[in-house]
């Protein structure tokens, strides 16, 4: 089991700064290179920029929360609980492909 972890490429794991725009202020999110592959993804599905993705999910848990301690581990969150959203739509779809 922990040859999955263990063998993953380094580069998903190493962190990356990118610089946006949140509600008119110039910041920093860094965050492990698999994490922007996620989010980037998450913001084609619901057919934005990245960028766009992270500006609309800071207004949202603002709007929600009215503060957010640690943006870039409710990023972080964000990710993985999309991908267990995601998880039983892609085996549902394997189960159908082999049932074929």
């Amino acid at each position: 089991m922990c040859e999955l972890y263990v063998k993953a490429d380094p580069i998903l794991y190493e962190s990356r700064a990118r610089s946006l725009r949140i509600r008119g202020v110039v910041t920093t999110l860094r965050l492990e290179n698999q994490f922007w592959d996620i989010l980037r993804e998450i913001a084609e599905v619901d057919g934005m920029t990245t960028n766009q993705l992270i500006s609309k999910l800071y207004d949202e848990v603002m709007d929600y929360r009215g503060e957010v301690v640690n943006f870039a581990s409710f990023l972080r969150v964000s990710c993985t609980r999309y991908l267990s959203q995601r998880r039983p739509s892609v085996e549902l779809s394997l189960v159908r492909s082999a049932a074929q």
